[in-house]
């Protein structure tokens, strides 16, 4: 977003970005540049933003260890595994697949599904639909606030990983809290994914 917004003479500090990772761009934008991202402006640095993510920097991203690992334990115990993403569906797939686990995927939404991002809850409340299950059945995972908040407000139990760069009292409201997918995946019988089965 920074590049992107670079590129249209609009300076914004990296920090200033990174505590907003996991909201979509109609958040985003009207919070950085003062912009709707559905303008003709907004959907140009959108769109840009998205070519920059792709060229630069998908190609150094890498997965957290044991994503596949807790994924196939997951599926393993009968869970269905949706991914509630406030990502372009482009962009989703993109991320599965570096990640190892697009074939482990039964549906996915992406903001491109919604009127509205994370914080609001219209991506979970959609991946909750797309589950075939009633939001008291389910467990979200996420690494942000936006998603505490979000499955908060759709009635879906959350776990935090520390691992999107969030501390325990951002990630507050959360059922249990991990370091990341490795130490969920160790801790997985005791673990509140565990009681869902």
């Amino acid at each position: 977003m920074v590049a992107a917004l670079a590129e249209r003479d609009i300076h914004v500090q990296r920090a200033e970005v990174r505590r907003l990772i996991g909201m979509g761009g109609d958040k985003l934008l009207p919070l950085l540049a003062g912009m709707e991202d559905d303008s003709p402006v907004g959907s140009a640095v959108s769109a840009r933003r998205g070519e920059i993510f792709i060229e630069r920097y998908l190609p150094g991203v890498q997965a957290f260890p044991e994503v596949r690992g807790l994924l196939l334990r997951m599926k393993a115990a009968g869970l269905t595994l949706v991914v509630a993403s406030s990502a372009r569906s482009g962009e989703r797939g993109r991320l599965l697949s570096v990640a190892g686990v697009a074939d482990l995927i039964e549906a996915a939404t992406t903001s491109d599904d919604v009127a509205r991002s994370k914080p609001d809850p219209d991506i979970v409340e959609q991946a909750v639909k797309r589950s075939g299950h009633r939001a008291g059945e389910l467990v979200m995972l996420g690494d942000t606030p936006y998603d505490v908040e979000a499955a908060t407000r759709a009635r879906v139990a959350f776990v935090a990983l520390r691992c999107g760069g969030w501390d325990d009292a951002a990630l507050r409201g959360a059922a249990a809290i991990y370091d990341g997918p490795a130490d969920l995946l160790a801790r997985y019988d005791s673990s509140p994914f565990a009681r869902t089965a």
